[in-house]
């Protein structure tokens, strides 16, 4: 079994999901609003939505690659919620263990240095560390959803994490912002990316459409 996964973004008409610009057009506190709605107390980003927002500045430089080569979990702290870090090969470092009153749990691949986990251990940081080369998604969520708990989990971006949950067939539900606003700027990210060019659409079925004051929320189940 895994999670019941959410994924919740806002983005300005264009699609574009810079948040120094959204936050320039929110009207309130809509997102996190509609967020909490969502009932999701686990919250889930990418690597770049982690260290612009929550990591330190400059990244782990491990002193010896040797990778830690097997699947495996620690629990530091069990918690109702987590704010979950997806970093493939153990590149953030962590000026604490907890963010937003939630304790962090940090998800990496097999092939992450042995070094790198020893300091997350060390911090009291929770990990799971699955697949070679690259995270195994659904395996990941698995380990989430047995040896942590977590029924249900909100995917908050970026682009590049949001596409792989959905390309895995692990997004139950999109819950989709947007406000009044159009950024237009070449390259920017937006809120599913990264795919290759010949993916076909994801069809999905609204199934909840709602005003708040100026921002429009739609929620949307996979069909």
């Amino acid at each position: 079994m895994r999670p019941y996964i959410i994924c919740h973004m806002m983005s300005l008409l264009d699609g574009r999901i810079d948040c120094d610009v959204t936050e320039q057009i929110e009207t309130g506190n809509e997102y996190y609003d509609a967020l909490d709605q969502l009932g999701c107390p686990s919250t889930l980003m990418g690597r770049i939505t982690m260290q612009m927002h929550y990591a330190l500045p400059e990244p782990f430089t491990p002193s010896d690659n040797t990778p830690i080569g097997i699947e495996t979990t620690y629990v530091a702290t069990k918690a109702e919620g987590y704010i979950i870090a997806v970093d493939t090969h153990g590149s953030l470092q962590w000026g604490d263990n907890q963010f937003d009153d939630m304790p962090l749990l940090v998800i990496t691949c097999e092939d992450c240095p042995q070094e790198y986990i020893d300091r997350l251990r060390k911090q009291q940081i929770s990990y799971i560390t699955t697949g070679r080369e690259t995270i195994d998604l659904p395996r990941a969520m698995e380990l989430l959803h047995e040896v942590f708990g977590v029924e249900r989990l909100s995917v908050t971006g970026g682009g590049h994490i949001n596409a792989a949950f959905l390309q895995a067939g692990l997004i139950d539900e999109v819950s989709m912002m947007w406000c009044p606003g159009i950024d237009g700027r070449a390259q920017m990210a937006t809120a599913f990316d990264g795919l290759p060019s010949n993916t076909p659409p994801f069809k999905l079925r609204l199934t909840q459409l709602t005003q708040l004051d100026q921002v429009i929320w739609a929620r949307y189940i996979p069909r």
